[in-house]
């Protein structure tokens, strides 16, 4: 098995790597306490190279060592001397860990960290931080207790924004080809097929079953006032969370949709019609892998245009 589907909560954190290291350790220690940890639930971890490594004690050592706060300098910008920079950003300052596998290929749990490079001015590069389960785990223990584990893990985190909700999920985070998944994709258009951009800035990527918005964006919407004078499906639901942040759920199961029965997915087009001046727009000439640019516009709007 290489692709499978899940859930999978992805968080777009506008901080680098020295400001989330502690809490981004902790939300993965509340991860792995909630799925057990064995080959079978994760078997091996990427850094920022191509080829897997064993979960074993001592990649288990230099994964704690990865994630925990750089030293040195705060800054690029601080280098004295340019020539020692990919040393010092392989050293002191790249943060990259992915935790995937399973004895079956792909378990469906998986845990994605990317800290951004530390420039006084990042531009609207974010960090990335993202955690699956198996849709047999949704199955298993009910969608309430997901969304409460989903919520509880991103209040540990400062997101800008963040979603949650069902995605494909293969044996590497990016290697997963939109060719392989085209019909799928269309015909089902609540199961995302991204795995969230590090280029985000404040923006929104996108509508799913659950959408968590940072302090300045749900500022930036008129607060929990103006997103519910928007919003009037049933199923709808928004709830403020603590640090003035707000989680918007739409209905209580995440929904796959299907076009070619009708379902498109009405309370998802609602509120991507409320979000739209806050959507992330595809970018020019950006094409999902194994995509043509008009199928990858086609799906990027799909809950926008008719």
């Amino acid at each position: 098995m290489v692709r499978r589907e899940v859930v999978r909560l992805v968080l777009h954190l506008p901080f680098d790597h020295q400001d989330l290291a502690l809490s981004v350790r902790q939300a993965l220690d509340l991860y792995l306490r909630t799925i057990g940890q064995g080959p079978e639930i994760l078997s091996e971890w990427y850094d920022l190279e191509t080829e897997p490594f064993p979960l074993d004690d001592d990649n288990w050592e230099i994964i704690r060592a990865v994630m925990a706060p750089p030293r040195g300098d705060r800054f690029l910008d601080d280098m004295e001397n340019p020539q020692e920079a990919h040393r010092y950003i392989k050293n002191q300052f790249e943060r990259a860990v992915e935790l995937s596998g399973g004895t079956t290929g792909v378990s469906g749990y998986g845990f994605f960290y990317r800290a951004r490079l530390p420039w006084r001015d990042p531009g609207n590069t974010v960090s990335l931080v993202s955690f699956s389960w198996p849709t047999e785990y949704l199955e298993e223990r009910g969608p309430k207790r997901m969304r409460e584990l989903i919520l509880e893990l991103a209040a540990l985190l400062p997101f800008s924004s963040g979603h949650a909700g069902l995605a494909f999920s293969s044996t590497h985070a990016f290697t997963s080809s939109f060719g392989e998944i085209r019909e799928e994709a269309f015909r089902h258009p609540g199961i995302d097929v991204t795995h969230g951009s590090t280029s985000l800035g404040r923006r929104i990527d996108g509508v799913h079953w659950i959408n968590l918005l940072g302090q300045s964006l749900l500022g930036e919407v008129g607060g929990i006032g103006g997103l519910q004078d928007r919003l009037h499906s049933p199923d709808t639901h928004v709830q403020e969370m603590e640090g003035g942040r707000a989680v918007v759920t739409l209905g209580p199961w995440p929904k796959a949709g299907d076009t070619s029965r009708g379902d498109s997915l009405p309370d998802y087009r609602e509120l991507a019609r409320a979000l739209e001046p806050w959507l992330s727009m595809c970018p020019e000439g950006y094409s999902l892998v194994g995509a043509f640019p008009s199928e990858t516009q086609s799906w990027w709007r799909r809950f926008l245009d008719s």
